[in-house]
């Protein structure tokens, strides 16, 4: 039996602004915020025990929020991808993202040949928004 992945930790200045601005994005609810820690976990999911390993394991993944004192300085080594369903407009869903307060990021990559955008959140936390799919 293998572990579950059960969330990715961000480190960041402002936590609260932090998970409102991602679960804004994502369509998330946010469970759990204190000064301290800020959670947003999928719509749906619910928070209650599961006994079943395999249903507890087919949940997703949420999100944390903590506060560090340094700022971010370099490209981060591990990145979120977005990808929007084939029946989105993937421009609009970038879009919005902008509107929310994303920028766009240079990281490289060369715009004319890739198939995802690059984006950064807010604090400047960078992720893709890959090309439209259906699995």
């Amino acid at each position: 039996m293998a572990l579950k992945w059960y969330t990715v930790v961000v480190d960041c200045h402002d936590p609260q602004a932090q998970v409102h601005w991602w679960a804004q994005a994502l369509d998330w609810d946010v469970v759990y915020d204190t000064p301290d820690e800020a959670v947003a976990i999928p719509k749906g999911m619910s928070e209650d025990p599961v006994d079943d390993v395999e249903e507890w394991m087919a949940r997703g993944q949420g999100l944390v929020f903590v506060p560090v004192p340094e700022g971010k300085t370099v490209k981060n080594r591990l990145h979120i991808d977005l990808a929007p369903h084939t029946s989105q407009d993937r421009d609009a869903e970038i879009a919005r993202l902008l509107d929310l307060g994303a920028s766009r990021v240079d990281v490289g990559q060369d715009d004319a040949a890739v198939t995802w955008t690059v984006l950064a959140d807010p604090e400047g936390n960078e992720f893709c928004v890959l090309s439209t799919r259906n699995r």
